[in-house]
């Protein structure tokens, strides 16, 4: 089985700043890691491959520093790393992302199974898997937290959804978004970051693709924009209270119905 996980690399830290122009995060110079929903995506995968048989691909879209995450990928287990990265692809929203890795994808398939994380931690969205197996006419469920069976022709798996978990029968090829907790992820191997220290990330720009519109991709291809956004505030203000615990009870449910948290 041909499995294919998208994967992205996120601030490390939450003090990033933003480009007042754009409203998009600036991404230049800040400590980045690879996104955490991702990483149940990856074990998803291998343990798959380890099943099953086949190979586990990993694909990112973003700036060249990127291809960190995807060597990170090779060394916990992936075959293959893609990176999709272009100066045009900057700014994208869910569905220019989701527009441009579909593309990609075409490119270098096709695959059996697209495992997504659930979502990422600078956009959390979640839907950038839905809105990518849209464009590549596949079926999708989102918020899996258990796979039954793989076969070759579907999966059986049971999704989270807000007041129920479904079960769900869904044909091959698809696209699943995973929720955390699914499996543990596993450690890069120091054994396979020797044997793949030479390993090539192939690398995918605009030109590469099927459709070479600017006006489908970056900016110019995302049909939401953002109003506005800023680093959320914050402060270093500190209130200590002492007394018993029947007067600090009452005092503190005074504090939080003047602050309006109750």
């Amino acid at each position: 089985m041909d499995i294919l996980v998208c994967i992205k690399q996120v601030p490390g830290a939450a003090n990033v700043a933003v480009d007042e122009v754009t409203g998009v995060l600036k991404r230049d110079g800040v400590e980045s890691k690879m996104n955490p929903y991702d990483l149940f995506a990856l074990e998803t995968a291998f343990r798959i491959k380890e099943e099953k048989g086949g190979s586990v691909t990993a694909l990112s879209m973003g700036p060249p520093q990127a291809r960190e995450i995807l060597l990170e990928a090779i060394q916990m287990g992936a075959d293959e790393g893609c990176l999709l990265t272009d100066r045009r692809f900057a700014g994208a929203d869910v569905a220019a992302t989701g527009y441009t890795l579909a593309q990609g994808i075409r490119r270098i398939g096709p695959f059996d199974l697209i495992i997504c994380g659930k979502q990422t931690t600078d956009g959390d969205t979640a839907q950038v898997g839905a809105e990518m197996a849209e464009f590549l006419n596949l079926p999708h469920a989102a918020y899996v937290t258990r796979f039954e069976s793989v076969t070759r022709d579907q999966i059986i798996l049971f999704a989270n959804l807000e007041h129920t978990v479904q079960k769900l029968s869904i044909q091959i090829p698809c696209v699943v978004t995973v929720e955390k907790d699914l499996y543990t992820p596993r450690l890069p191997s120091y054994k396979r970051r020797l044997q793949t220290q030479d390993k090539q990330i192939r690398v995918l720009t605009l030109q590469d693709l099927g459709d070479q519109d600017e006006r489908h991709y970056g900016l110019s291809g995302s049909p939401t924009q953002v109003e506005k956004i800023f680093p959320p505030e914050q402060t270093a203000v500190r209130q200590i209270l002492t007394g018993s615990a029947e007067s600090l009870s009452g005092r503190l449910l005074d504090i939080l119905a003047v602050r309006k948290v109750i």
